[in-house]
Parts: C-alpha cells; sequence; structure tokens
C-alpha cells in the first residue's frame, strides 16, 4: 500500500511539474515561439497523459479494493 501511495505522489509531482514547464515556455521572450510553443504543447500532452493514467489507476485501485473511499463528514 506504501508503494501505492509513492507512485501517486510521484504522478502528482509529476503533473505538476509539467504544468510549470507549460507555464515557463508561455512566459518566456518571443525569441524562437515554435520551439517554446512545442515545448509547451508536449508539457502539457504529458500532463494530460499523466492525469488520465492517474485518474484510470485511482479508478482501478478503488475497482480492485486496493483503495477504500471514506465519507468527509467523520460518520
Amino acid at each position: 500500500m506504501e508503494l501505492f501511495r509513492l507512485v501517486v505522489v510521484l504522478m502528482l509531482v509529476a503533473i505538476v511539474y509539467n504544468l510549470g514547464s507549460a507555464l515557463f515556455s508561455l512566459s518566456r521572450s518571443n525569441r524562437d515561439a515554435l520551439v517554446d510553443g512545442r515545448k509547451m504543447v508536449r508539457s502539457l500532452t504529458w500532463r494530460i497523459s499523466l492525469s488520465v493514467g492517474l485518474f484510470g489507476m485511482l479508478f482501478l485501485a478503488w475497482h480492485f479494493g486496493w483503495v477504500q473511499p471514506h465519507s468527509l463528514g467523520g460518520r
């Protein structure tokens, strides 16, 4: 179970890193807009892929009983 938590945290870190990388590519000066645009698109593609993969992984973990949903109300 600890390995699963570590994988989830690492995927979340990778998602935030790719989002920051895309923001950096967007905010750079317009020296080479084509290269920066490609880097931004690549970073956002990775972010979307990682997000979909994380959602699928969490769904499968719930389906197989590796994680249990809980109520936020404390009941």
